[in-house]
């Protein structure tokens, strides 16, 4: 049996994390997904418990307090984190499981965890994650602006992970992904 995996996956906001993951997901259906915990405002089309668990700052300071938490962060003023229990059960019954964070995050559990590897999405240009940002119509554009400063933040950081998958076509980027977690289940450190 394969020893279980974390797939740590980062990248701007704008870069097509969700998207390709949704991709990924239907390729490779046996993979976990972890689901953050965050206190910003649901925006329209989202599902509670589906990607993220919306609670209150009072309950996300709670797990803070209470160690539940593998990592966590603020980004535009909201907490955003990872509960620690669905990762480690994972883990423990030889699943992957995959966490989309933030790249200061992604340094938190590199700390903190020793199966796992990372893989960071790269827009194909900063003039294209500015089109996606807007074309998204979900944000207002101060709220573009921030994103797309701690977008250059990021992306000066992208050597920090094991991979980086460039999102300018869609399915390369997906069968990239994909082609790096096959190659993970071969390595012998993961068999052995």
């Amino acid at each position: 049996m394969n020893k279980g995996t974390l797939i740590i996956l980062a990248g701007p906001s704008g870069s097509g994390k969700d998207t390709v993951m949704k991709e990924l997901f239907k390729l490779l259906p046996d993979l976990k997904f972890s689901i953050s915990s965050i206190t910003r405002d649901m925006r329209e089309g989202e599902v509670n418990g589906e990607k993220y668990n919306f609670i209150t700052r009072e309950e996300f300071e709670s797990m803070i307090e209470n160690k539940q938490l593998l990592e966590y962060n603020v980004y535009c003023g909201n907490y955003y984190g990872t509960p620690k229990a669905p990762v480690e059960k994972a883990i423990a019954e030889g699943k992957e499981i995959l966490i989309e964070i933030d790249v200061n995050g992604a340094e938190e559990v590199r700390k903190n965890c020793t199966d796992y590897f990372s893989v960071f999405i790269m827009p194909p240009s900063f003039e294209v994650l500015r089109e996606r940002l807007v074309g998204r119509g979900t944000d207002k554009m101060e709220v573009i602006e921030k994103r797309l400063e701690e977008a250059k933040a990021e992306m000066a950081r992208a050597n920090e992970f094991d991979y980086i998958v460039v999102n300018d076509d869609l399915m390369t980027a997906v069968q990239n992904f994909k082609t790096i977690i096959e190659a993970e289940r071969c390595k012998s450190d993961r068999i052995l």
